[in-house]
């Protein structure tokens, strides 16, 4: 067992499974009428911006929900304790990386990301259901602090200390570019694995997860026993990509929920670009 499952994998035992689907990209609101248009059947809808984050605020933008609202959120979704969840999206994991995160944290002992996402489920041939789901409601219990979380000053102390990981792209922790958040650059002291990175580029595989050599060779600064890791993003989203890929080579890493967008929030932390 693992993070991840393969789209054969689940087509092959469909209904041992639990499916969300969490299909949103920043700058899209049409993430329910995709869903509606096409799923995996059986798979509940999950809106990233209210079922898996706080509204926007000093936090970020996307901070961790509150608890009973998350948990209230996966019951009408239809999860429970005593059934396996496999999340997916349509942007190969980057966004459903968030639901398995949350899920894990708050308790659910198996939750698996679906390895390459929507395309990859219609590229095996999986079958596709249309319209709304309202599945039997769920008894998932919440059992927070099963992953790591820290918060700006311990994000910090990693980037000091240990390994902070900044999954955002190159140009955006380079200070180059910064589309979305008022300042640009990046914790200073953090390196950078950007998201895309745990990818296959091109190719039979693209868009499912590099193998475990491959990833090794990017995290290997995180892979020194005893060093204490933890991955950022722009608001704590795509990082949860990261922190699963590290999964992936037996490293658990906390994960900065505010990431960026709260670092900047105050003018006295430090910026390096």
């Amino acid at each position: 067992m693992g993070p991840l499952i393969s789209p054969e994998e689940l087509r092959d035992d469909l209904g041992r499974w639990t499916v969300l689907d969490v299909r949103w990209q920043l700058g899209r609101t049409d993430g329910r009428e995709q869903h509606e248009a096409g799923h995996v059947p059986g798979a509940a809808f999950v809106d990233l911006e209210t079922d898996l984050a706080d509204p926007p605020g000093p936090r970020g933008r996307h901070p961790l929900p509150d608890t009973d609202r998350f948990v209230e959120a996966m019951r009408r979704c239809g999860v429970g304790d005593d059934r396996p969840v496999v999340v997916y999206d349509d942007v190969s994991g980057t966004a459903a990386a968030r639901a398995w995160w949350l899920l894990r944290h708050h308790g659910h002992p198996e939750v698996r990301l679906l390895d390459g996402g929507w395309s990859w489920w219609r590229k095996v041939g999986g079958p596709v259901e249309t319209g709304a789901v309202a599945p039997p409601y769920g008894d998932f219990t919440a059992r927070p602090g099963g992953m790591p979380v820290v918060d700006a000053a311990g994000a910090a102390r990693l980037a000091r200390d240990g390994i902070l990981v900044d999954a955002r792209a190159p140009e955006r922790f380079r200070g180059e570019v910064e589309p979305v958040d008022p300042v640009a650059g990046h914790v200073p002291g953090a390196v950078n694995v950007p998201t895309a990175r745990n990818l296959v580029a091109e190719g039979e595989r693209a868009g499912r997860f590099r193998s475990r050599d491959e990833l090794a060779g990017d995290y290997h600064l995180a892979l020194a026993p005893g060093t204490a890791v933890g991955a950022y993003c722009g608001s704590g989203v795509t990082a949860a990509h990261d922190v699963l890929a590290l999964e992936l080579l037996g490293v658990t890493a906390a994960l900065y929920a505010g990431s960026w967008s709260e670092w900047v929030t105050d003018p006295s932390r430090p910026v390096s670009d």
